[in-house]
């Protein structure tokens, strides 16, 4: 690829972020700040809600388009990217972890295949079957961003009866790092963030407690997390490739995770 072609940074207008249904939640305040930075953003979610997210973001003069889909399904993902066409930043949000799909708290031996399986889908499957669907468009232009919001729960540390939701944001990371030693080279960068505690509506009272032994002594906000998504999308993390981004107030940084309320 020529020099020019690599540079070309100042193409990036168009965004796609899934998993942005929730009102308080880190996928539309992830779509607001890129839409402040002015690109024009499509969200999409699982259900109907994701209408009223794009519907609060165009009161606030933002050029947003909103879509229903299963994103666990190849042929819904097929019908999105019909829909939406190509993007030049997609932020894989969707996952377990809100108020619509929470994160399976279940002892290893008590999960069915079937838990598994949801667990794995709904975070991983669904990033692959996205990231394949709009991918080609980039390295064809020669410009991209593909931002997965991972966690520091499984790739760093793990809690008790997370094993699913362990397993599906770590092979996250793992993809991020495969997929960017592929596709650096056509000009698009593959990054991940790991959100620590965050508050919002899917979060627990045990979560809340915990967050406040952190060394920040609070939560996380989503826009906090929205803001390191938006630096990773941006010109200006041109050279920033199969990075992970931890955002969590420093928590990792302590001997344990496991907090006295």
């Amino acid at each position: 690829m020529d020099l020019d072609r690599r540079n070309n940074m100042t193409l990036l207008k168009t965004a796609l972020v899934t998993g942005a249904g929730a009102r308080d939640g880190i996928g539309v305040a992830i779509a607001r700040t890129l839409a402040k930075r002015g690109l024009s953003v499509a969200i999409a979610g699982a259900s109907a809600r994701i209408h009223d997210r794009a519907e609060e973001l165009r009161a606030e003069g933002f050029q947003i388009t909103s879509h229903v889909a299963n994103l666990t399904k190849a042929d819904e993902v097929a019908r999105l990217r019909a829909e939406v066409g190509s993007v030049d930043v997609l932020v894989n949000n969707a996952g377990m972890g809100s108020v619509a799909a929470p994160a399976l708290q279940r002892s290893f031996l008590s999960l069915t295949e079937a838990d598994w399986d949801v667990g794995i889908d709904v975070t991983l499957k669904t990033a692959f079957l996205v990231t394949k669907a709009f991918l080609g468009d980039m390295t064809e232009r020669g410009i991209g961003r593909i931002v997965n919001i991972a966690s520091v729960t499984g790739p760093l540390v793990s809690n008790e009866g997370e094993a699913a939701y362990s397993a599906a944001k770590a092979g996250m990371v793992g993809m991020t790092h495969a997929l960017a030693l592929e596709v650096g080279r056509f000009g698009v960068t593959v990054n991940a963030v790991a959100p620590g505690w965050v508050d919002t509506g899917a979060s627990t009272e045990e979560e809340r407690i915990a967050a406040r032994h952190t060394p920040l002594g609070r939560a996380g906000r989503p826009d906090e997390i929205a803001a390191a998504a938006t630096f990773l999308a941006s010109e200006e993390a041109s050279y920033v490739n199969g990075s992970v981004l931890v955002v969590d107030g420093g928590n990792i940084l302590q001997e344990s995770k496991v907090q006295i309320g």
